[in-house]
């Protein structure tokens, strides 16, 4: 997404997340069901991270083949399925006596397969064509995924580590919207407006702290807590699986926004369609993904940042047109209007939900 300023280097960039994210959920759902720390799951922890490590060096490769060596792209789809064939392995072992969530694992192998087709086609074919066999095999993996689970035969043991972990991954979505701003300005002189810039790059990234963290998080808690049986299992899956999904990748895709903010921060020249595009439309991914999720968790709307994210995109054609300070600026500016008037309207449901 960086180097690429286009709408397909975006959308190669959220394959590879989305790729990753899904083995982070499987874990997820694992370390649920069983220590991580004890037994054969300590052992397949190891060969999992080391083929999640082969993942990560393949990345930059992950659409262009660099000449020599391994090609790239099989090389990332041979460790992501070792990746989630270890899990699926493992978790029935850690399911024995369970039969329901053994036949889900078994059942689950069937979308891992037809998924890990395409992808291994895809990385064999190459250019557009990978990218379409890519984004396929995330729709064959993920939907049905989904449309196996539906008798909610998956197991949440425990509410409070469920969601724990993902405030964890939101955290570190987080911190890299706080290295973008160091990796933006790498190289260049301090000035006023790089200072400027980097302070409104963290004020970004503790409005999305606190746009979850504040009640959002420990409000979902509860009611994921307080439900039982395929009721709880279904809310995990739809708000978190998938309903988290959007809100990461939002984190991503602003970052990139905000790094190109820093980097052209004492420009006069207009911000540009790419980064005004993924700037504004980053966070209004965000801020949709918060209204998604509200909507599963609560049943209800979210109207402030529903409201939030229409002045996002009516104002992204604007923001093209403005200085990159000025446009991170306003940004900012709209973030902390929006927790001012949560602050408000949730003040009686924040006080129950925060602790003391």
């Amino acid at each position: 997404m960086v180097h690429a300023h286009d709408a397909l280097g975006v959308l190669q960039g959220l394959l590879v997340l989305a790729l990753l994210w899904w083995t982070w959920s499987a874990y997820a759902w694992l370390g649920n069901q069983a220590r991580a720390d004890t037994g054969v799951v300590r052992a397949a922890m190891a060969v999992a991270m080391a083929a999640l490590f082969v993942v990560a060096l393949t990345v930059p490769e992950a659409w262009d083949d660099a000449e020599g060596g391994l090609n790239g792209p099989l090389v990332l789809v041979g460790a992501y399925l070792v990746v989630r064939c270890v899990h699926l392995t493992v978790y029935a072992l850690a399911a024995r006596g369970d039969t329901g969530l053994r036949r889900q694992l078994a059942i689950t192998w069937v979308p891992l397969a037809a998924g890990a087709i395409l992808l291994v086609a895809g990385a064999l074919l190459g250019g557009r064509l990978q990218t379409a066999f890519f984004a396929g095999a995330l729709v064959v993996d993920w939907g049905g995924t989904y449309l196996t689970s539906r008798e909610g035969n998956w197991r949440i043991h425990s509410a409070a580590h469920w969601t724990e972990r993902h405030g964890l991954f939101i955290i570190l979505a987080i911190g890299e919207s706080v290295v973008a701003i160091g990796v933006g300005a790498a190289g260049q002189p301090i000035s006023a407006p790089l200072i400027a810039a980097a302070v409104l790059g963290v004020a970004a990234a503790i409005c999305l702290w606190w746009l979850y963290f504040d009640v959002v998080s420990r409000a979902a808690e509860h009611r994921l807590r307080d439900a039982r049986g395929p009721a709880r299992v279904r809310m995990a899956l739809e708000a978190y699986s998938y309903g988290h999904f959007p809100i990461v990748a939002g984190i991503i895709v602003g970052a990139v926004g905000v790094e190109g903010v820093i980097a052209h921060a004492g420009d006069v020249k207009p911000l540009g369609l790419f980064y005004a595009a993924v700037l504004y439309g980053g966070f209004a991914l965000y801020l949709a993904g918060h209204v998604l999720f509200k909507r599963r968790v609560h049943a209800a709307l979210g109207v402030p940042r529903l409201v939030a994210v229409a002045v996002l995109l009516l104002a992204l054609p604007a923001a093209a047109f403005l200085p990159p300070l000025v446009g991170l600026a306003g940004l900012v500016l709209l973030l902390g209007v929006l927790i001012g008037v949560e602050t408000r309207r949730y003040a009686a449901l924040g006080a129950g939900v925060r602790p003391g």
